[in-house]
């Protein structure tokens, strides 16, 4: 099988990552990187031994795929650009900064039959993906994002920047369309919103509340799950699931489980266990870029589409108009 060319829009922190994941993924081919700024795309390209473009369209006539890793207000002249030259892209969240933006973006990628993936990585965080056999119906899912200040990310409100990784999981794993959306948040430090909180609700009565702040003195990224008869427990930043289930009493369980005695009574009787699921060691980028160019190879749809994207935008762009709604407000 060909090699798939790939090149890398955009070499600040994240471009870096996404070079550095690309020369070692076997199956493709690391063509060169751009960048506006000329220093830095040198000093990545020289690093990585790759090309180092001095304009877009050089750079797309020798590659097969893209992944943009520029700011969020740039992706979508730059993934239109790509897309209309019949290239696959990656393309880092969010999708764009609008919803019209990204519905353009679905809109041609499908025209022209091209993978169009979003890097919503929290979807290959190892916690997350240990826990996929256990996922069934979710009732209410309850997450906290926190982080420390960085101007790096601060363009966008933290809905955009944070709160989306929470909402594109949220929306993956409940299988129902949104209902109601409601929202509150402040800027702080910034001139965008950092710290904000929304309560969504589903058709199928399921609700999710959904915190993230970009001002608080510790980092937290926890998520908590529950379910007719399960509680599940994951951390993003240390990568360890917990599970706690109800199971009737006959059913056996093996070495790796504690039970915590009996509840209820009669026929109605069940035993309370707690799980640790075996994590495996994934590095979340290199497997989400894996995939992406997996997904080229086998022209299959990229595990995070632009449809993905684009539903994960909406909501977060509902929950923004939500919170400017919030301040207008007269007592």
């Amino acid at each position: 099988m060909e090699k798939i060319k790939i090149g890398v829009i955009g070499t600040g922190h994240l471009g870096k990552l996404h070079t550095k994941m690309f020369s070692q993924i076997n199956n493709c081919e690391l063509v060169g990187v751009y960048d506006i700024d000329n220093d830095v795309k040198n000093l990545v390209a020289e690093e990585f031994s790759v090309k180092s473009f001095n304009n877009v369209e050089k750079l797309l006539e020798q590659t097969d795929a893209v992944s943009v890793a520029a700011v969020t207000s740039e992706h979508f002249k730059i993934v239109k650009q790509c897309l209309l030259s019949y290239k696959h892209v990656f393309v880092e969240k969010p999708i764009t900064s609008t919803i019209s933006e990204a519905e353009e973006l679905v809109k041609i990628s499908n025209e022209k039959k091209l993978n169009l993936q979003v890097g919503h990585i929290e979807r290959f965080n190892p916690a997350l993906l240990a826990l996929e056999k256990y996922i069934s119906n979710p009732l209410f899912i309850q997450t906290d994002r926190l982080a420390q200040f960085n101007p790096r990310g601060t363009d966008v409100a933290v809905v955009l920047d944070l709160m989306i990784h929470d909402i594109d999981i949220i929306l993956s794993l409940i299988k129902s369309r949104v209902k109601n959306v409601e929202g509150s948040g402040v800027a702080v430090v910034s001139d965008n919103i950092d710290i904000a909180n929304a309560r969504i609700s589903f058709e199928n009565g399921a609700v999710a509340n959904v915190t993230a702040s970009r001002i608080s003195q510790k980092k937290m990224r926890k998520m908590r799950i529950f379910q007719k008869d399960t509680y599940l427990s994951l951390d993003f930043v240390t990568g360890t699931s917990e599970v706690y289930r109800l199971i009737p009493t006959q059913e056996k369980i093996n070495s790796h489980t504690i039970s915590f005695g009996e509840i209820g009574i009669g026929e109605n009787k069940k035993r309370v266990i707690y799980e640790q699921p075996q994590i495996e060691e994934v590095n979340a980028l290199k497997y989400e870029l894996e995939l992406f160019i997996n997904s080229i190879n086998n022209k299959t749809k990229p595990m995070v589409s632009g449809e993905d994207g684009h539903r994960a935008l909406r909501i977060a762009d509902l929950i923004l108009k939500k919170i400017e709604e919030s301040k207008t407000v007269q007592l």
